[in-house]
């Protein structure tokens, strides 16, 4: 079961996750944002090809849906751990942001992390991952062909915008 959302971001309720998918229902993410300690470089990972959203494309951000009975600190610690088994950092909020890109209607909690430790994929999630640098992120994101997850393109150039 997931939490299930309305359109101006407030709980309404839960309903299973396939629902939630087949309707493109109003739901939350939590999304982190891993850096290096330093914070010149970002954690960008290739999602595998059998997930059920947005198979086989790149994204910088750890995250996934909130659970019913889940806050969204809930969700992004145990996403974080999940997917880069990254545990018992500091997750950082940044900013929620509403994402309506149908079916995919979510409201997405984002945080940063800093690392420099090891980083343990989820292999059922992601298929291979490396540090990048921040200005080649920006340059590959300018390629519209550059295969990249549609939310996690918004959340990032949300946070360079924010960043400046």
């Amino acid at each position: 079961m997931v939490a299930l959302y309305d359109a101006a971001g407030v709980a309404v309720g839960a309903v299973p996750r396939s629902r939630m998918r087949a309707e493109g229902l109003w739901h939350a993410c939590s999304s982190v944002l891993l850096r290096s300690v330093d914070g010149l470089r970002v954690y960008v990972h290739l999602r595998t090809p059998w997930k059920d959203v947005y198979p086989g494309v790149h994204d910088c951000w750890a995250g996934g849906v909130v659970a019913a009975g889940e806050s969204v600190d809930e969700c992004a610690e145990r996403e974080l751990a999940e997917e880069l088994g990254v545990r018992g950092v500091t997750l950082t909020p940044l900013f929620t942001l509403p994402v309506d890109l149908p079916p995919v209607r979510v409201h997405l909690s984002a945080y940063e992390a800093r690392w420099d430790g090891p980083v343990t994929h989820q292999p059922s999630e992601v298929a291979e991952g490396w540090w990048m640098p921040l200005a080649e992120l920006r340059e590959r994101l300018a390629d519209p062909g550059w295969p990249f997850v549609p939310d996690g393109r918004a959340a990032i150039e949300e946070w360079f915008r924010r960043m400046g």
